[in-house]
């Protein structure tokens, strides 16, 4: 293994441009239009970064001797999850830490042996690495396919329980300073471990998470899958902050410290969905970080036939009422542009009553851009007017875009009732659903056709707003469904 085979290295993305003065370096990203001042001691690194060439970490070190390297490596993995920045390359191991990896597991023999043979390829240490399988009580062969694993450690529950109680005790045995959440229908890349672990090398890093790919990609619902999964996170690499409460990674790919991880007592049993997403939350919540890597890869078997489809999907909607009811702190709030805001507003008020309020729409929009533009001229942020009003737009394109997906994802159901009541209300609802789904055709660029995808986004939409209705009733909570309004300045 050789980690530094290929150093990490950065660069400006295209929509970023870098400003030096006397007194600072700035860095503006166009879109979303925002800006970071940095002392100007990082000058000589930002000169080189401006050449739009890869610069390794090592020669941003060179040029930055009096600062301590691994402060270096953290304040340019914050560049990145801002967005200033773009990264390739590995960052060394200095030290592979004990991973276990843990697997839940009932009635899947050809899964798990698949799973298994895939771990016994990782380009990890061996002298570093426990696996531990739970089988949840299997009434087939599944435990003695688990047995021809010789370096498998097996756990048999005698009676069923369920997936988080199978990674809680398999956590409890555990040896490993972290812990290794893999489902049994997943294969992990031979890179997996060595991809995340790295992660850790921060101290405020509690949990992280990789990639999820899918396993089959020969029916057009694996097709759809591979790009519009409930599981999949992104192509860019995220950390949890204050900025977005709901952040979380799926239990199928994920890494934890073992220490934090019993410190709160692991997974919730009583959940049968959403216990990671609960994980997530009460490890942010302790003052730990959640971190997502477009890396350390697993390929998940999704549930490939429409009916598996739609109840899972279903059974994910269901968990978002009683996830809100056990997180009161973290209450669903739609963040709304004031100038945005006021901008459909009265787009809609023109629709609904008479198209003379749409002289209200420009007004609108040049005061939003002028008042940005002066508070970036107070703020000293060289950006010019033109500069901001393109951002303005883009922003209420995506206000547009946001709102759309909102009701394409919880009140499509309504649609016919709506229709009945009144048509041109029912006929609104049903276009903002396809400018969405046809939106997500059109950024996500699946290999199918596009009246397809549209089909299984609506099978997607339906069963999932279902699910969150349903458990909004049993939960007594309307927080998924009506989130409260704050405005941004």
């Amino acid at each position: 293994m050789d980690a530094t085979a290929n150093p990490i290295a950065y660069r400006f993305p295209r929509n970023v441009t870098h400003h030096f003065r006397s007194d600072a370096v700035i860095l503006v990203k166009r879109f979303p239009l925002k800006s970071i001042r940095l002392h100007p001691i990082w000058e000589p690194v930002f000169h080189a970064l401006a050449s739009g060439r890869w610069i390794t970490l090592d020669q941003i070190q060179d040029q930055c001797a009096r600062i301590d390297p691994d402060k270096l490596d953290f304040f340019f993995h914050d560049l990145l999850l801002k967005g200033f920045l773009e990264q390739r390359g590995n960052r060394t191991i200095n030290r592979y830490p004990f991973v276990s990896v843990i697997i839940p597991v009932k009635n899947r023999p050809e899964e798990i042996q698949t799973c298994l043979e895939s771990l016994l390829l990782l380009d990890y240490p061996t002298n570093k690495l426990e696996i531990i399988v739970v089988d949840d009580a299997s009434d087939d062969h599944t435990p003695a396919v688990v047995r021809q694993f010789n370096t498998v450690r097996l756990i048999s529950l005698e009676t069923h329980q369920n997936a988080p109680y199978c990674r809680n005790r398999g956590a409890s045995e555990a040896r490993g300073e972290l812990l290794a959440f893999i489902d049994s229908d997943c294969t992990a890349d031979p890179a997996w471990l060595s991809d995340l672990t790295v992660a850790f090398r921060d101290p405020r890093v509690g949990a992280v998470g990789g990639r999820i790919d899918g396993f089959f990609t020969t029916s057009r619902l694996d097709r759809y899958e591979q790009v519009n999964s409930s599981l999949i996170i992104g192509t860019h690499i995220k950390r949890s902050s204050d900025a977005d409460r709901f952040f979380y990674v799926p239990s199928c790919n994920l890494l934890v410290k073992s220490d934090l991880f019993l410190e709160l007592a692991g997974f919730n049993p009583d959940l049968f969905v959403g216990e990671d997403v609960d994980l997530c939350w009460r490890i942010q919540n302790a003052g730990q970080a959640v971190e997502y890597r477009p890396s350390g890869t697993v390929f998940h078997r999704h549930r490939n036939q429409i009916s598996a489809f739609c109840r899972r999907r279903f059974d994910y909607g269901m968990s978002e009422p009683m996830l809100q009811r056990l997180h009161p702190e973290r209450a669903k709030k739609w963040y709304f542009p004031v100038g945005g805001f006021f901008f459909w507003w009265f787009v809609l008020i023109s629709c609904l009553i008479s198209p003379l309020f749409l002289i209200f729409c420009p007004v609108i929009f040049l005061a939003d851009s002028l008042a940005k533009h002066v508070k970036t001229l107070r703020l000293k942020i060289p950006v010019s007017l033109w500069q901001n009003i393109k951002a303005v737009a883009r922003t209420n394109a995506v206000l547009f875009h946001h709102c759309a997906g909102f009701i394409s994802r919880y009140y499509l159901i309504w649609v016919l009732p709506i229709s009945a009541l009144s048509p041109g209300t029912g006929l609104s609802v049903f276009c903002l659903h396809l400018f969405s789904g046809s939106m997500a055709y059109g950024i996500k660029k699946p290999k199918m056709n596009g009246l397809i995808f549209i089909f299984y986004f609506t099978l997607d939409q339906i069963s999932y707003q279902t699910g969150v209705w349903v458990g909004a009733l049993r939960y007594r909570s309307i927080r998924a469904i009506a989130p409260s309004l704050t405005f941004q300045k």
